[in-house]
């Protein structure tokens, strides 16, 4: 049980926000700070998690679960709170930018991981927090593309969220978030015409989506005016692009053979980066653990297993995350790293227009 009750220490996070923004000025950069400097520094000194996870009871599961809830009354306390300071505070350009990037990071590196978690479910509950949380970065589509569309497409190029060797992030960017939503309206439309169902209609997730964006949108221009909904658009942008350098560095340069036309070989522990860096994967509830996770999808995040033969990342996340937004040092540490793998695994681009 307190093995799960570790998992609740990113909720802390949430308090350097606060800290940072009544100190002011610079110090309102304290959580980019503390999450992307400090706990890469940490993450280096503490080292690795290499342990299977620990026996458990179903009192033990309760806990597990109750910890990744609690993310979403905490990160909704604190986004109620960041708009009553952007209504009554006067912010300099300086700290603008430090609530936005401060709140971004929780809403982003917190929550779209806990959403991550969620929608991975079976009990409609926990879909429907991983779709709270995700309207919370103006991102909810993700829902469907990352589960019925990356997780089935990963390591080829039908996948948007496959980041290509010699690739840099900011041209991933561009067609991992343009790309994720032309992917999910087509799955999404898929679906319906699979159901008998219109397209353009009341269950379509999609519009359903767009709807709430909208309605939270109108809400907030007419609680907070064009400040309210500035910042929110603002630290959605920096939250899932978070996301989206989780995602590039996740199965940067790794692909599927295709073993006959159309069809791919089964994703395998070693289509994923993996890394079991102990103070990523307590902050980010294990998601480090990547290679297992794309495995077994099905599995929750504290039954996920180090794999020893996976690829493994140099770093934990934080320091990664770092390293992707200077494309001549990632691919000077990188790019040799996938051709390697390609050597042991004797796996090619799953066509020529790849690499």
């Amino acid at each position: 049980m307190w093995h799960a009750v570790l998992f609740l220490a990113p909720i802390t996070t949430i308090g350097t926000v606060v800290l940072g923004m009544s100190l002011g000025g610079w110090w309102s950069f304290l959580t980019v700070g503390w999450l992307f400097a400090g706990l890469a520094v940490i993450d280096q000194t503490v080292g690795l998690d290499l342990s299977d996870p620990p026996a458990q009871t179903a009192r033990d599961r309760t806990v597990f679960r109750l910890a990744v809830w609690a993310w979403v009354p905490a990160q909704f306390s604190l986004l109620a709170w960041a708009f009553w300071v952007v209504d009554t505070w006067t912010l300099s350009p300086i700290e603008w930018a430090g609530l936005v990037s401060a709140v971004g990071s929780i809403t982003g590196a917190g929550g779209i991981t806990v959403a991550h978690e969620l929608m991975h479910r079976k009990s409609r509950f926990e879909r429907g927090l991983a779709e709270l949380l995700m309207a919370a970065c103006s991102y909810t589509h993700f829902c469907i593309e990352h589960v019925h569309g990356h997780h089935r497409r990963v390591g080829t190029l039908d996948d948007p969220a496959t980041a290509r060797l010699g690739e840099s992030f900011y041209i991933f960017w561009v067609r991992s978030v343009f790309g994720g939503v032309a992917s999910a309206w087509s799955l999404e439309a898929a679906r319906l015409e699979r159901r008998g169902r219109v397209v353009f209609g009341p269950s379509n997730r999609m519009l359903r989506y767009a709807a709430e964006l909208v309605v939270v949108y109108a809400v907030l221009w007419a609680l907070f005016g064009w400040k309210g909904v500035a910042f929110f658009a603002a630290q959605s942008v920096f939250g899932f692009s978070l996301l989206e350098i989780i995602n590039y560095l996740e199965h940067y340069g790794l692909t599927r053979r295709e073993i006959a036309p159309g069809r791919f070989e089964p994703v395998q522990p070693h289509h994923s980066w993996n890394t079991s860096s102990r103070i990523t994967n307590l902050y980010l509830i294990n998601l480090g653990r990547h290679s297992d996770h794309h495995h077994r999808p099905g599995r929750r995040y504290q039954d996920l297993r180090h794999i020893e033969d996976a690829p493994q990342l140099p770093m934990g996340y934080p320091a990664m995350v770092g390293l992707a937004l200077v494309p001549r040092l990632w691919h000077w540490v990188m790019d040799p790293k996938v051709k390697e793998w390609r050597r042991t695994y004797q796996s090619e681009p799953a066509s020529a227009a790849s690499a």
